[in-house]
């Protein structure tokens, strides 16, 4: 039986964005995160990943616009103090 494209596709990009968390932006267990968080948009095709560095978290897959938008509304939020990114 044949793989699906698309679940491979998706699992490269999960293990994709996963590499991207563990390697970059590492806070110390006493330091507190930047402000605003470092919020980084990964583009697939019309879908992308909204990544928060510092909250450790993403939004999984969502239409392109929605993924920009996210990150531009996460970014004004944390200036001054952390919140959990939320997906939309």
């Amino acid at each position: 039986m044949p793989s699906d494209p698309h679940r491979t596709a998706t699992g490269v990009a999960a293990c994709t964005v996963e590499a991207a968390h563990r390697r970059d932006h590492e806070h110390g267990l006493d330091s507190d995160s930047c402000h605003p968080h470092v919020v980084e948009v990964i583009h697939l095709g019309t879908q992308a990943i909204c990544v928060c560095h510092d909250c450790r978290a993403d939004s999984g897959f969502l239409p392109r616009r929605e993924a920009e938008a996210l990150a531009a509304d996460h970014r004004v939020v944390t200036l001054d103090v952390s919140v959990e990114l939320r997906s939309a």
